[in-house]
């Protein structure tokens, strides 16, 4: 083992998570804790990692971009066809994670996925600037290319194709939901004694919270 990574360790000491404290919905703790995130001008504080698993138990995992969040669930948006497309469509379960370092906290989020509906879809694409939008149809997501020129060569071809017109969704892009049935917020404290506190999703739609040992 590397003596100088062994040798990595910080102290988290900044703040406290207790359950006199924590907001009853989880929903409503998450975005408490995310619009702190914001006010702090974190680095891309919607980015999460996404995992994901084949239905033979394969995982795969990558980093992704949370687009909204309501009761419902959380949603990100990806190619139908790229290798989490696949993974989500034929094993609809999944885990997000934040870790919002600055703050010494994470949220780790675990549920069913389905996908949202074709009008969300395109209220979202039609949001995006036109750049990203022709990267959509210009990258065949997780697909073998021969080199970056094919990249390129594409999203100029579709570049001139929609000239002066809006570029619409390509049918195979859309978003996903992840359906929350456990949501664990997690709050670094001194001596590795963490707190973490984990919602369950009851059968009548409430939520339990439990404290978990770190």
């Amino acid at each position: 083992m590397d003596k100088n990574m062994a040798d990595l360790r910080k102290d988290y000491s900044l703040q406290e998570l207790s359950e006199k404290e924590i907001n009853p919905n989880p929903f409503i703790q998450f975005k408490f804790w995310f619009d702190q995130a914001l006010e702090a001008q974190l680095t891309e504080p919607n980015a999460m990692t996404l995992a994901t698993s084949t239905p033979d138990g394969k995982p795969s995992g990558r980093m992704v971009l949370l687009k909204n969040f309501d009761d419902r669930g959380f949603v990100l948006f990806t190619n139908y066809n790229s290798h989490k497309g696949q993974e989500l469509a034929e094993n609809p379960h999944a885990a997000l994670v934040f870790w919002w370092a600055e703050l010494e906290r994470q949220v780790r989020i675990v549920g069913t996925v389905e996908k949202i509906s074709t009008e969300e879809s395109d209220g979202y694409f039609e949001m995006r600037p036109p750049h990203s939008r022709l990267g959509a149809w210009a990258s065949n997501q997780s697909e073998v290319i021969a080199g970056r020129e094919v990249l390129e060569r594409q999203w100029q071809e579709f570049q001139r194709k929609y000239q002066n017109q809006e570029v619409p969704r390509p049918p195979y892009w859309g978003g996903f939901r992840v359906i929350p049935q456990e949501i664990e917020f997690w709050q670094g404290r001194s001596s590795r004694l963490h707190d973490r506190l984990l919602y369950i999703r009851l059968d009548y739609g409430g939520w339990q919270i439990e404290r978990l040992s770190p």
